[in-house]
């Protein structure tokens, strides 16, 4: 090979290494503090804890066949469950009540109050009345109609329940009765309509 021709090598320089420092030891991470130890379950919690939550899908299961039954019950008088409870409020009012107490009462938005009035006010089953006390303040009153409308909603609901019953003999719907009204005594207090 001709010297001329060829290219030189390029030189391999070797970079100096810096001198790093050693690593300071650094202390381990604290063991977390000891939780309570697990426990194991007996075969009769297990047993327990299964029942429980049996029960309550069954309940679950059963409230929303419940309200399936009610809707088809409803539907023929042209009033919605939610409609219902609004009317039952409002006839179990000790006074006409206010928009806000039906809210409270109902556990609802006051828009969706509003929404429900309007629809039962629409068919002349309740009016809006004011308040005596105060021009501001607006009560809702049932109508004679919205009272007949109650009426047939009470024999819907228990159509709906008989629906749902119909297996049930006597002795096991008092039995049934007397656990519910265990469970909801022992619920904090609410509007029950």
């Amino acid at each position: 090979m001709d010297p001329r021709t060829t290219a030189p090598e390029p030189e391999i320089v070797a970079e100096p290494v810096a001198a790093t420092a050693p690593e300071p030891e650094t202390e381990p991470a604290p063991e977390p503090a000891p939780g309570p130890e697990p426990v194991e379950e007996t075969a009769a919690e297990t047993a327990a804890g299964e029942t429980t939550g049996r029960l309550a899908d069954q309940l679950l299961q059963l409230t929303r066949r419940l309200h399936r039954a009610q809707r088809r019950h409803l539907e023929p008088l042209g009033i919605t469950p939610a409609q219902s409870r609004l009317l039952r409020t409002v006839a179990h009012s000790e006074a006409p009540p206010r928009m806000a107490d039906l809210a409270r009462r109902l556990d609802v938005v006051p828009r969706a109050v509003t929404t429900l009035v309007d629809a039962l006010e629409t068919h002349d089953l309740v009016r809006r009345i004011p308040d005596p006390a105060s021009r501001r303040v607006i009560r809702i009153e049932l109508t004679e109609a919205g009272a007949a409308t109650l009426h047939r909603l009470r024999l819907a609901r228990r159509a709906a329940a008989e629906d749902l019953l119909a297996p049930l003999g006597a002795a096991q719907r008092e039995a049934l009765t007397a656990l519910l009204a265990t469970l909801d005594a022992a619920t904090p207090p609410r509007s029950r309509c």
